[in-house]
């Protein structure tokens, strides 16, 4: 899954993003309320950290304007203050959830998971295409009885290609969801996870593959589809 994280706080922000991207989740991370905003305009997140006091724009403004425009995608709101006024406002605004700072990673984590459960953009605890399954608990890829662990990159990428089956993505979607929006990743390294997943998708003995077409992009098919 993807998030958008907002946290001028680059201390905090390294240490957030890395036990985020531990637990599988692909992070954009922008340091004020006004480029947090832009990103949310201009791509799909499955959930949103926003912290209240950041420069240019706040949370508060950012989640306001976000449900003003229609935007229903879940979003926990972080703050260094514990007066009871900032937590009612920010849900009266829209929020689906409230932490106030310093706070444990762990809660962190428990409150980012609830919250992507409750949320519009909740997924199944099983992704399945075909005779595939895809477990976001445990990485694991299956076809019948055989089952492989995907090694981080792998899931996102599968789990961006199951969600999207039958349409051509390009290397520039595949790269965003894999990688993160900030990345510097190249072509090259995304063949190069593809090719892994081919392998994988054969080991389990799967009917699905991935197929490619020059100048298009990537998809993911069952071969009777061919």
């Amino acid at each position: 899954m993807r998030l958008l994280y907002a946290e001028d706080e680059q201390q905090m922000a390294e240490a957030v993003r890395d036990s985020l991207a531990f637990q599988k989740y692909v992070v954009d991370w922008a340091e004020d309320g006004t480029t947090a905003l832009e990103l949310a305009h201009n791509e799909d997140y499955d959930g949103i950290i926003l912290d209240i006091m950041m420069p240019g724009l706040d949370g508060l403004t950012v989640l306001k304007t976000l449900r003003t425009e229609g935007n229903h995608t879940p979003i926990l709101l972080l703050t260094a203050k514990a007066e009871i006024e900032d937590r009612i406002e920010g849900l009266e605004l829209g929020a689906d959830d409230y932490l106030p700072k310093p706070f444990a990673m762990g809660e962190l984590l428990a409150r980012v998971k609830a919250m992507l459960r409750r949320g519009d953009h909740f997924q199944p605890e099983d992704l399945t295409f075909g005779d595939l399954i895809l477990s976001p608990s445990t990485f694991m890829l299956s076809s019948g009885d055989a089952s492989v662990q995907l090694q981080n990159r792998e899931y996102q990428v599968m789990e961006t290609l199951i969600r999207n089956a039958g349409i051509f993505l390009s290397p520039d979607t595949l790269i965003n969801h894999a990688w993160g929006y900030e990345s510097y990743i190249d072509a090259n390294s995304l063949r190069v996870c593809l090719s892994g997943l081919r392998k994988r998708l054969a080991a389990i003995g799967s009917a699905a593959e991935i197929q490619s077409k020059r100048s298009i992009g990537y998809v993911l098919r069952m071969k009777a589809q061919e």
